[in-house]
């Protein structure tokens, strides 16, 4: 049987025992789908158009109104063919192209790069001299300060070749890391060397090109992290790991072949051969850095949360299917905890925050979020599940940010005015533009404390136990349908806020300080840099500073990730910090449950 994916124009040959989220994986199709399939969020919505699926199960029933399935609606993940059909994808049910964030710090550091461009000119063969091209190339690293060195064997396979094309001239790439250090590519004279940043985020990946002899970033971009077929938040990826025998082998795959995918453009946009990059950096949360380095990442699902490494990791990138110098070495910075990773190391060292004076509190929002207190030269940690709202996830119409998402409301004289991406109609509200309007909405008193919507206004409808207040009517959208902000909605952000809120206040009583001893709150990640502050303080997410000891300072931990390309002194300074850090786990924190209530309130 066929299926008609529109509006992509795709079609796809399926069976009767395939659910069409199956069938949109299988085709290359990334549906939404925040459960990973499990039936339980209601995300991977599709209208059926034409031909017949399965009868709808219990949880379709349960998470599609009547109203919505005489509209053709059903879970992907649900739903099985019957017949020959064509689905239309709503747009907020499509991963579309999503605007990631890749600027962020550009701080000078003194450069010592692990790995050195050594230049070696060999003395050619001679009669008499029969010694073997290595032992030539050793002799000229002597000479350079090298006088013990090991060669990496692609490194050993090129050097016959390289030594007859370029008059026995070379460049050495040597990771000087390793002990004794070690020659890890060859290159023919002249060219330079380059190294990758990355930064693996949950929903997104950044990666960066880095010149190792200068500092000079060659190129950057974007991408929306593949994994997001097999759930959006990480409890969701660990479950598809749990469920299937291959997981860990897809999960790793589909992220590296998009780290390769960006890498080629990166490299090509750079005019920059893959193996000129003689080194890479790799940051991101604890699941997202097991999963890259093919770890198990099952004991991460369940307390006590304990990862499978917390020290620094270096191996080759052809351990790992990286499309660089094969013996490139991958460096990997400390993880702290099960939920504090290496990309929260990486923001600290970026900002600088895990030594600065004063008291200084710093987060990298995302759906979990992680969060330091420096005070006194103390630090520390704690992680908060907030969940994916902030994603656009569990809002009734919620997307992420992509082209017609609604990123900025604002109520003015009675009147509502948004801002989307791109400027386009309005498909639904990302994570900026829930949070602006549940921060208008309680300011122009029609939600309340609890986060209840008036029903006694105009402006807000009532069906049922259903309220909600029309945003954008059915006219005026993308989807012909009406936007809206419900009490559910709302509840979701007080959700994600107080969660926030709890693991700030938990930091500051630790430390033994409180808010308004703060002299700077830091926020990083992409939701972190297109977020009104002012209305995250009037819902009361964070403490309600002068906006000035606000600084928002975008992809840190991609920022820290090109410094630890960069020097030697910061991948030290990185085991320090991690060493440095008091964890707090706030699950069997005794006062987590009444701080947490009480940061529901708004």
């Amino acid at each position: 049987m066929q299926i008609d994916f529109e509006p992509i124009g795709r079609r796809v040959d399926a069976t009767s025992d395939q659910t069409l989220l199956d069938a949109a994986r299988q085709a290359g199709i990334e549906l939404v789908a925040v459960c990973s399939g499990g039936g339980t969020c209601g995300t991977c919505r599709v209208r059926l158009a034409q031909g017949s699926l399965s009868p709808p199960t219990a949880d379709e029933l349960e998470l599609l109104n009547d109203e919505e399935r005489r509209d053709g609606l059903r879970l992907a993940c649900q739903s099985k063919l019957r017949s020959d059909t064509r689905i239309d994808i709503p747009p907020q049910s499509l991963a579309a192209p999503q605007r990631v964030q890749v600027e962020g710090l550009e701080e000078s550091i003194a450069l010592d790069p692990p790995v050195k461009a050594v230049a070696a000119r060999l003395d050619p063969p001679a009669p008499g001299d029969l010694r073997a091209a290595d032992e030539r190339l050793r002799a000229a690293l002597a000479a350079q300060g090298y006088p013990a060195v090991d060669f990496a064997l692609p490194a050993l396979a090129d050097l016959p070749g390289l030594l007859s094309e370029n008059a026995g001239e070379l460049v050495c790439a040597i990771n000087t890391a390793a002990n004794p250090p070690q020659v890890a590519a060859l290159l023919p004279a002249g060219r330079r060397l380059y190294g990758l940043a990355v930064d693996i985020g949950t929903t997104k990946l950044a990666a960066y090109l880095v010149d190792l002899c200068d500092g000079r970033v060659a190129g950057r971009l974007g991408a929306m992290n593949p994994q997001i077929a097999y759930g959006e938040d990480v409890i969701a990826r660990i479950a598809y790991y749990d469920r299937h025998p291959d997981g860990r082998r897809t999960l790793q795959s589909r992220l590296v072949d998009a780290l390769n995918a960006m890498l080629e453009q990166l490299c090509r946009e750079a005019a920059v051969e893959p193996r000129q990059v003689t080194a890479a950096v790799v940051v991101g949360n604890t699941a997202m850095h097991h999963l890259f380095a093919g770890l198990p990442v099952a004991q991460l699902g369940a307390a006590p949360y304990l990862p499978a490494v917390s020290g620094a990791l270096e191996f080759s990138a052809r351990e790992v299917g990286l499309a660089i110098a094969p013996a490139a070495p991958v460096y990997m910075p400390p993880n702290i905890a099960g939920y504090v990773g290496a990309d929260h190391v990486a923001m600290l060292l970026a900002t600088g925050a895990w030594r600065a004076g004063g008291n200084v509190l710093a987060m990298d929002i995302g759906t979990n979020t992680e969060i330091t207190l420096a005070v006194g030269g103390r630090l520390f940690a704690c992680s908060c599940a907030s969940g994916p709202a902030f994603e656009g996830a569990h809002i009734r119409h919620g997307m992420r940010a992509a082209p017609g998402a609604i990123e900025r409301v604002q109520f003015r004289a009675g009147k509502v005015f948004l801002h989307t991406i791109g400027g386009q109609p309005p498909a639904g509200l990302c994570g900026s533009g829930i949070l602006d309007a549940v921060a208008e909405l309680r300011g122009a008193g029609i939600v309340d404390t609890r986060g209840a919507l008036d029903r006694g206004r105009p402006e807000v409808r009532v069906r049922g136990r259903l309220s909600e207040y029309i945003l954008v009517p059915a006219e005026r959208s993308a989807t012909g349908q009406e936007i809206t902000v419900t009490r559910e909605d709302v509840h979701q952000i007080q959700l994600a806020k107080a969660a926030i809120r709890a693991g700030v206040n938990i930091l500051l009583h630790e430390g033994g300080i409180r808010a308004e001893d703060l002299d700077a709150l830091i926020i990083a990640g992409a939701f972190g840099t297109y977020i009104d502050v002012a209305n995250a303080v009037k819902i009361g997410m964070f403490p309600p500073l002068p906006l000035e000891k606000f600084r928002q300072v975008g992809n840190a931990a991609g920022s820290g990730a090109r410094q630890l390309l960069l020097s030697r002194q910061q991948r030290a300074d990185a085991l320090a910090l991690a060493r440095r850090e008091n964890y707090i786990e706030l699950t069997t924190y005794p006062a987590f449950t009444d701080i947490f209530v009480q940061a529901m309130f708004f």
